[in-house]
């Protein structure tokens, strides 16, 4: 399964799930005549693609499901036609189907339980996908927490710095976040009160058509408070928004993010969260499964 050559295709794909009514679950399989093969759906990359946007994108084109992105999963590598091939992987919850119709590409879809699914899929590779979907808890939230775009630097900032504004380099980069947090379908978008942090979430807030809250405890320390103290206030406030089962997009500042997720996690790890970048979080409950940098 792991193959040390340089990555020749990009693709993504994802296990796609939905409530049976036994109370367990089906996954989504494609049919593709040009293989004769089952297996999961999944796409190569357009030209400065990001992955997890390739991965809902290919599953809404080969089974006509809309599914929303919930946790990574094992990222595959082999040979396709000669060439190396990696493909990402998302267990992504059924939220809709088009009305699938047959084509060239995908002539057939099949919603079975997940040991039905690993009989069926032609690849091991495509088993193991399968068996590591099976073995998550089930997922009742998702967050997709950012840290605001580039902002300048605060020396040659002369007001006050939670009046700083993005600049043209955070601008880009609010707008390339927009399709990311739109991915899971939020219904509300939190932004500690740094005007950079509320601009970050602009654009989102835009394609969404959703107000942007502002939340006093995602903020950075104001003078007199430490750290700890607002990683504990934020790490609070993310398990809370966990807890109500929602789905939510949540922009917060570098001082903040990475007490908090080390909090939620319960483990020391690298958290450390570049301007404009972010994380797809999974919870049950308001316990955190997974982190999946963006």
């Amino acid at each position: 399964m792991v193959d040390e050559e340089p990555v020749g295709i990009r693709a993504a794909g994802g296990v796609a799930w939905r409530p049976d009514a036994a109370g367990g679950v089906e996954v989504c399989l494609v049919h593709r005549p040009r293989y004769g093969d089952w297996s999961l759906p999944k796409g190569k990359l357009e030209s400065g693609e990001h992955p997890l946007l390739a991965a809902v994108r290919e599953m809404a084109e080969e089974s006509d499901v809309r599914a929303v992105p919930q946790v990574r999963l094992p990222t595959v590598r082999y040979r396709s036609e000669g060439r190396p091939k990696e493909v990402d992987y998302w267990s992504m919850r059924a939220v809709g189907e088009g009305g699938f119709q047959p084509d060239t590409e995908v002539d057939d879809v099949r919603w079975l339980g997940v040991d039905d699914a690993v009989r069926l899929v032609s690849y091991p590779h495509d088993a193991e996908v399968l068996a590591a979907f099976a073995a998550l808890p089930p997922v009742t939230a998702t967050i997709v927490l950012v840290r605001h775009g580039h902002a300048g630097r605060r020396a040659t900032w002369s007001g006050p710095d939670d009046g700083r504004p993005l600049d043209a380099e955070g601008e880009a980069q609010a707008e390339a976040l927009a399709p990311l947090l739109a991915l899971v379908r939020p219904t509300r978008l939190l932004s500690a009160s740094a005007r950079r942090c509320v601009q970050t979430l602009a654009p989102a807030a835009a394609l969404l058509d959703l107000a942007v809250e502002v939340c006093g405890d995602l903020d950075e320390p104001r003078p007199g408070q430490q750290n700890e103290e607002c990683a504990l206030a934020a790490a609070g406030r993310l398990a809370e928004l966990a807890a109500a089962g929602a789905s939510v997009g949540v922009c917060s500042q570098g001082k903040v993010i990475p007490g908090a997720l080390e909090r939620l996690a319960g483990r020391a790890a690298d958290w450390t969260t570049p301007k404009g970048s972010g994380w797809l979080l999974a919870f049950t409950a308001d316990r955190l499964l997974t982190a999946d940098r963006l």
